[in-house]
């Protein structure tokens, strides 16, 4: 029996990936569907009504990231994870700018992908990066003190500790620490949901 009206997407290079993945998702109770390259699968996304898309971030023929851009200019009725081998600050930043529900990096357990699937599928149907209330996030922002605002604008803006900790000229642990203090106050449990709350309340603008 299915968990609900919706179909899992995966689209990777890589066979073996694109076969564990399904076979895993199946396993669990989700309907899914391979495609071994981006371009297959944009032939045929018009035509979905209700899908998850799982991709890779780096394939031959077109990016995760530009796969997910592509889909968002043709409004298409999908959320999407990335997954990736190669993953970093910048890279995740990216992503969830592009649109991407998640970014999580290989190798993850069964549950993480299962976990990030049900959250993209919750989000089906909303405006890009809607937010049940921005109020309460805007109230989170402002618990913050001016260098975790900076801390966390470095955040959004890709940089990684070391540079932070360069620029705003403190300890790479400093930054660690406001780093674990912002997620606490924003209330946050991953990067992808932070750089979303940014982006829902403009930070990443700034």
């Amino acid at each position: 029996m299915l968990t609900a009206d919706y179909t899992v997407h995966i689209v990777d290079d890589e066979e073996a990936v694109r076969k564990s993945l399904a076979f895993m998702l199946t396993m669990n109770g989700f309907a899914a569907r391979i495609h071994e390259t981006a371009s297959a699968f944009l032939k045929f996304a018009p035509s979905i009504h209700h899908g998850v898309l799982v991709t890779d971030l780096r394939m031959p023929d077109i990016s995760g990231i530009d796969l997910i851009r592509t889909l968002r200019d043709m409004k298409a009725d999908m959320t999407s994870i990335v997954i990736t081998g190669h993953g970093d600050v910048p890279m995740a930043v990216e992503a969830m700018k592009a649109g991407a529900v998640d970014f999580i990096e290989k190798p993850f357990e069964d549950t993480t992908i299962i976990d990030a699937v049900r959250r993209a599928a919750s989000l089906l149907g909303e405006q890009p990066n809607a937010t049940t209330n921005l109020a309460d996030l805007r109230s989170c922002l402002d618990s913050l003190s001016d260098r975790e605002r900076q801390v966390l604008a470095a955040v959004v803006a890709g940089h990684p500790n070391k540079v932070i900790a360069h620029d705003l000229q403190i300890s790479p642990r400093t930054v660690e620490v406001h780093r674990a203090n912002v997620m606490a106050k924003m209330k946050a449990r991953s990067l992808p949901q932070l750089v979303r709350m940014a982006i829902a309340t403009g930070l990443e603008g700034l």
